[in-house]
């Protein structure tokens, strides 16, 4: 039989491990919640007037070769849009944010950027030396194609 010291103690256990479990599922929700609000600012800056004029202004230029392209519109432009798609590479490298999310949200845009500078990105990285300059624009590129693939193969 048991005593009341033994049911206090299997009392005690079973409450620390609901407290364990709650906080578990506490701390899930709190970085999916996290990673949600991260995505969205991100979204914003994409949304953005100033970000928007940039991404059509080097989307939709025409250039013969890196050196031309350099000197008729400079690189500030493309290292903006370069930056800030290199960013969400590296979070969605190291799992920071979801790819559900980034596919949602960034999908398309990053495909026309990318599509619409690799040529140049390329360019840039061999006269310059510069081989790992936007990689993780270009891996976030690679990883949402394989989604897409992954997807349609479904």
């Amino acid at each position: 039989m048991l005593d009341i010291p033994s049911i206090s103690a299997m009392v005690a256990a079973a409450g620390v491990i609901v407290g364990v479990v709650f906080t578990v599922l506490e701390l899930r929700n709190l970085i999916k919640q996290r990673q949600t609000d991260l995505v969205t600012r991100l979204y914003s800056i994409m949304g953005s007037s100033s970000l928007q004029e940039v991404w059509e202004k080097t989307r939709d230029r025409q250039y013969k070769d890196f050196k031309s392209y350099e000197t008729q519109y400079g690189l500030r432009e493309v290292n903006q849009i370069g930056i800030f798609f290199e960013g969400i590479g590296v979070l969605l490298h190291r799992k920071l944010i979801d790819i559900d999310l980034v596919d949602d949200l960034f999908t398309a845009p990053v495909k026309m950027q990318w599509e619409s500078m690799k040529t140049l990105v390329k360019d840039y990285r061999k006269e310059r030396d510069l081989p790992t300059i936007f990689e993780w624009f270009e891996y976030l590129y690679n990883e949402l194609q394989k989604r897409e693939q992954t997807l349609q193969g479904q």
